[in-house]
C-alpha cells in the first residue's frame, strides 16, 4: 500500500470516486461513486474497505436498491453489489450520506442480510 493512502482516514458513510475494475460476469464496473458501509475501526487497521457502488441507472422498483442525490445526479446505492476493495482503488473524496440516508442503507442491508 502507498504511504498516502495508508495515512487517509477513511469513514464510514462517505462517497469516494473508485475504480472497479477489473470485473467479471454482472458486476458493477469502470471508475464511479462508492459508499463506504465498513466500520470506521476496520477501515483504520485493514488495508481493504467493504463498499457499496453507486450507480445513474436508477431501479425504483428493486427493493435491494437506495435513490439518493449524489452531486447534481440522482444515483442508486446498490446494496445487492456489496463487495470489498483495496483502499488503492479510492480517488477523491465527493460526498458523504446523510444521516437519514444512512440509516436506511443500515436498514436494508440488515433487511436483506440479516441481524
Amino acid at each position: 500500500m502507498d504511504w498516502m493512502t495508508k495515512k487517509l482516514n477513511f469513514k464510514r458513510y462517505e462517497i469516494y470516486f473508485a475504480d472497479l475494475n477489473p470485473s467479471t460476469g454482472s458486476e458493477i464496473s469502470k471508475i464511479r461513486p462508492v459508499v463506504i458501509i465498513s466500520q470506521d475501526e476496520m477501515n483504520k487497521y485493514l488495508e481493504t474497505l467493504v463498499i457499496c457502488p453507486l450507480t445513474s441507472k436508477l431501479h425504483s422498483r428493486w427493493r435491494s436498491r437506495i435513490q439518493i442525490q449524489c452531486g447534481d445526479k440522482k444515483a442508486e446505492i446498490a446494496a445487492d453489489q456489496i463487495r470489498t476493495i483495496s483502499k488503492l482503488r479510492l480517488k477523491n473524496k465527493i460526498g458523504r450520506l446523510s444521516s437519514s440516508e444512512a440509516a436506511q442503507l443500515r436498514k436494508l442491508i440488515t433487511d436483506m442480510y440479516g441481524e
